[in-house]
């Protein structure tokens, strides 16, 4: 456990930006999951707005640095190839 003033501060921090971290990749995941979701709908244009959302939503993270930026554009990738897969489809 911390002894010093500063070591007890830093430990307060990391829990405030564990927390904050947190909720900013549950909200990428749950973007993820909805864009996902409309994307297995078949409305092309709920899908893309779902892509639309999760795209900024993971931009945003990877501009804060909680997720890497290759990892926010793999991420975004991956869900264009399925978007542009199930478009092509329908």
């Amino acid at each position: 456990m911390a002894n010093t003033k500063s070591a007890l501060k830093r430990v307060r921090q990391t829990k405030t930006r564990t927390a904050h971290n947190r909720a900013i990749k549950s909200g990428v995941k749950l973007a993820r999951k909805s864009a996902l979701e409309k994307i297995g709908s078949g409305d092309a244009k709920e899908a893309q707005t779902a892509y639309d959302h999760f795209s900024s939503v993971a931009d945003k993270a990877a501009k804060n640095g909680v997720l890497h930026k290759r990892t926010a554009d793999r991420l975004k990738s991956r869900m264009a190839a399925k978007l542009n897969a199930a478009s092509t489809s329908a």
